[in-house]
């Protein structure tokens, strides 16, 4: 496997029941081009490892078994050391309950990335599927699969913009950025413990635009329930809103290394900042209080007022003045 034209980074933590089906549905690929199957497998507890075992056997010439001594604790670092250890000119990704659904998948877009060099990626539409791989139906649950409604071309304004993601996870495959060494691409598990997916983009759409065909080529297993190990379920005992705001922060900070901040990150900074002071003023507590000096000490002395003078109490005062006379720029120093 040492000229591959792709690497499938797959990976798995206590997928039983469904990563026989996601793997099958990689090495069934029907390709002209080689490509190997490497699996990140964080130290599972279940019988994930010896259907991993079973299936490597089947293509000894196409999966490459990771299996972690013990749990990293962090699945987007599980992610990182997957990726590095991938040698092919493109990756594709896919976790172990999510599977393809077309066998032609990568080499419809392995072909439209050698012949669109303008793009450093393309993806696809999905079908949302419950535990069962029945497809999902309701209204509710379909909203959440809209942010990745988009077809054509896809750029970082639109990421910063739109609201949309150009695609799920399972769809991107992309050219393999990571062997220039550009950016510190560590910050890939260093920003959260589980999401990966909004780096991950953010790497690419720095360097490239993104192509999103309509094509429908994968399931993305949606599951959301009381004790579930997946991240749709453990993210219902977590507070997202905190979540999105100290992630979009290191993505700042990561930022800031290589660009100017832009208007946008200036003006999300501060409203991450406001998110944080709306919830002290409710709740004022002790952890509360923490978040909202963390959003204060980077978001607004930082990126907001960029080293200019200024104080937690007289910047949330302002604030709160702007809030309520809805205007900006009313003369309190700060």
């Amino acid at each position: 496997m040492d000229d591959v034209k792709l690497s499938v980074i797959f990976i798995t933590y206590n997928h039983e029941k469904y990563v026989e089906k996601a793997i099958r549905s990689v090495c069934e690929q029907i390709t002209d081009f080689s490509f190997e199957v490497v699996v990140g497998e964080d130290c599972s507890t279940d019988s994930t490892r010896e259907i991993l075992e079973r299936i490597r056997d089947e293509y000894p010439d196409k999966v490459r078994l990771l299996f972690r001594d013990k749990n990293l604790g962090r699945p987007t670092l599980n992610v990182y050391e997957t990726t590095m250890s991938c040698k092919g000119e493109y990756l594709a990704y896919l976790e172990g309950d999510d599977y393809w659904t077309d066998p032609n998948k990568l080499q419809k877009q392995v072909d439209f990335l050698d012949e669109h060099r303008e793009y450093i990626a393309c993806t696809h539409g999905c079908v949302m599927v419950g535990e069962d791989s029945g497809e999902i139906r309701e209204p509710e649950t379909l909203l959440i699969g809209a942010m990745y409604d988009w077809s054509g071309k896809f750029t970082y304004e639109d990421y910063k913009y739109s609201g949309k993601w150009p695609g799920h996870y399972a769809t991107v495959v992309s050219r393999n950025i990571y062997k220039n060494e550009k950016f510190d691409y560590t910050i890939l598990y260093k920003a959260h413990d589980f999401v990966d997916d909004a780096l991950i983009l953010l790497f690419l759409l720095i360097q490239g635009d993104i192509f999103r065909m309509d094509d429908v080529m994968s399931a993305w297993r949606y599951v959301k329930k009381p004790g579930g190990s997946n991240w749709n379920s453990l993210s219902m005992s977590r507070n997202l809103i905190k979540d999105d705001c100290y992630l979009s922060q290191t993505m700042t900070k990561w930022l800031k290394n290589y660009m100017e901040i832009s208007e946008y990150g200036i003006n999300r900074a501060k409203r991450d900042f406001e998110t944080a002071l709306k919830m002290y003023l409710k709740s004022p507590n002790k952890e509360n209080k923490k978040f909202l000096l963390d959003m204060y000490d980077y978001n607004i002395k930082e990126i907001v007022c960029e080293g200019k003078k200024t104080t937690l109490l007289g910047y949330s005062l302002k604030c709160i003045f702007e809030k309520l006379f809805h205007t900006k720029g009313i003369g309190i120093k700060t």
